[in-house]
Order: structure tokens, then sequence, then C-alpha cells
């Protein structure tokens, strides 16, 4: 699988939701450098799973929808917007927040990732 595939994979999968399946695509060693609209954050392997875990308590469904890919070697970038589904309202999708994202592939696995956030 191309590097390019495996961001798509992992942004059409529930892994933002989901710690269990975003550990299939976690390199034990990530890193991920997020500028947000709250501040600069770094992550790591555990944070990673702690956070998806906190967004499945809010939300029964997350979609990314990509408007832009762009592959080069072991780098992709990946320009989306991630939509959720509230507990409280489960049939009304909203707009969480547009993303910008570099992410470095290793061992087939999202080992190094730069992000910038803007709440919608």
């Amino acid at each position: 699988m191309s590097a390019k595939e495996i961001v798509q994979k992992f942004y059409k999968s529930d892994a933002l939701i989901d710690s269990e399946v975003m550990k299939d695509f976690l390199h034990p060693d990530i890193i991920v450098e997020w500028n947000s609209s709250k501040g600069f954050i770094e992550l790591n392997y555990d944070s990673l799973l702690n956070l998806a875990n906190d967004l499945s308590k809010a939300y029964v469904r997350s979609k990314v929808r990509i408007s832009h890919i762009i592959a080069e070697n072991d780098l992709i970038s990946v320009r989306y917007s991630h939509f959720v589904k509230t507990i409280e309202n489960p049939r009304e999708e909203m707009l969480l927040a547009h993303f910008i994202a570099i992410w470095q592939i290793k061992d087939n696995k999202l080992f190094r990732g730069y992000q910038m956030s803007q709440l919608s």
C-alpha cells in the first residue's frame, strides 16, 4: 500500500473516534505537532489513543471529507474537514473543524504528523 493510500484509509476509517482502529495506523514512536485554534499541542502514541477515546464519548459518528491530498515519497499533505454527529443529536451532522496535515509514513504507519486546525 502506498503512503497516500495509508493516509486515505486512515481518514476513511473510524480511527478518530475508535482507539482500537487507531492503533492499526500508528507507529509506536509517532509524534504529532498540532497547532490548533487553542494553541500548540504535541501528541505521542498514548495521547493520540486518549484523544480518540475522549472523542468517542461525545460523538457517535465521525466523517472526514478530503478536499486535497498530495503525495511525495513518504510525505503526504492532506486538507480536510472533520464532521461529527453528537450523542445528543445523532441525526444532525455538524462541522467540527478544518485541518491541514503533513504526514510522514514509516513502516507503513503514521510516524510524524504536522497539523493545523481551525474550529468551524
